[in-house]
């Protein structure tokens, strides 16, 4: 029998993977990299992400569903309990689970602490994804592959893989699919083909204006701003090969003091943060959009349940 007439036989898989590591270890950069568009949002500030994303991934064998959890983290305030609630929760529904770890940093307590969450976790299956490799010659990386490979055996975890990737460099990206394809249920495909991501519009457009946001801002900003779509709209009386789509959004942040940060003077950081952020959203949405932003305080909502529900946590 040749090969090709076996590999049309090959059983479609379709399942959920989720990438978990310790805060800024890459993964939403990798699942970016992975689907070919932004669907996570990026930040070199730690904790960026707060919803897990589903980034979706076609293949004609397979179709890997990408969930990106929050990092795993020692949370101060009840959003950070709420996160890591998420975290474990999602870890318990994949079929597959990538562990992330900076290939640029040594393994750490936070590696260890998730690590040896993972380690209670025993039937799904575990890669090892060595991330940044594109930060360290070849000696690092090899020294890093040993290390992951030793907390392994120390705390009883049986990798299925230890993969090195660099997804901002474009290296083994295609490759971290193709080892987790294989773990993946035989199943249908679970999505229609074309759909990237199964998260709504307001929520992917309110994350790009929070990444516009968060860009060189002070270090006591990140975890202050979050963002709601109030409102996106069809401009009316416009053409129909001239749309335009109106979009109102607040930028919640938590105290009087952070709002001149945010806007900036003269209103000149505010402005940055629309026009970085407009351009994403109409990449994304695929139509030109007016966007209207506003900042408003909303008292310590990290620790307030109320003001949780009504940002969306």
């Amino acid at each position: 029998m040749s090969a090709r007439t076996q590999s049309s036989e090959a059983p479609h898989r379709a399942g959920f993977a989720c990438f978990v590591g310790r805060p800024n270890a890459g993964k939403s950069t990798l699942t970016n990299a992975l689907v070919g568009q932004k669907v996570a949002i990026t930040s070199n500030r730690p904790q960026t992400t707060r919803h897990t994303v589903r980034g979706i991934v076609h293949r004609p064998e397979a179709q890997l569903i990408l969930v990106d959890t929050p990092g795993l983290h020692k949370p101060r305030t009840l959003l950070g309990e709420r996160l890591n609630d998420i975290v474990r929760t999602t870890w318990a529904e994949v079929d597959v689970i990538g562990f992330c770890l900076p290939a640029d940093q040594k393994l750490g307590p936070g590696d260890r602490f998730i690590a040896k969450e993972l380690a209670g976790i025993k039937k799904t299956p575990k890669v090892a994804v060595v991330t940044k490799t594109d930060l360290v010659d070849s000696k690092t990386l090899a020294e890093q592959l040993l290390a992951i490979d030793g907390l392994g055996k120390e705390l009883g975890i049986e990798w299925a893989e230890i993969v090195p990737v660099s997804a901002v460099g474009d290296k083994q990206v295609q490759l971290v699919a193709d080892l987790l394809i294989p773990l993946l249920p035989e199943s249908p495909a679970l999505y229609p083909e074309g759909d990237l991501t199964d998260e709504p519009e307001q929520v992917m457009v309110a994350e790009l204006i929070r990444e516009a946001a968060l860009e060189g801002v002070r270090d006591e900003l990140p975890h202050s701003i979050a963002v709601v779509v109030e409102e996106m709209l069809p401009r009316e009386d416009r053409p129909a090969d001239r749309p335009l789509l109106d979009i109102h959004a607040n930028v919640y942040i938590e105290r009087p003091s952070q709002k001149g940060i945010v806007i900036g003077p003269k209103g000149q950081r505010l402005k940055e943060v629309g026009m970085k952020s407009r351009k994403h959203i109409e990449a994304l949405l695929g139509t030109p959009v007016f966007l209207d932003l506003h900042v408003k305080v909303a008292k310590d909502w990290q620790r307030d349940p109320k003001q949780l529900r009504k940002l969306g946590f």
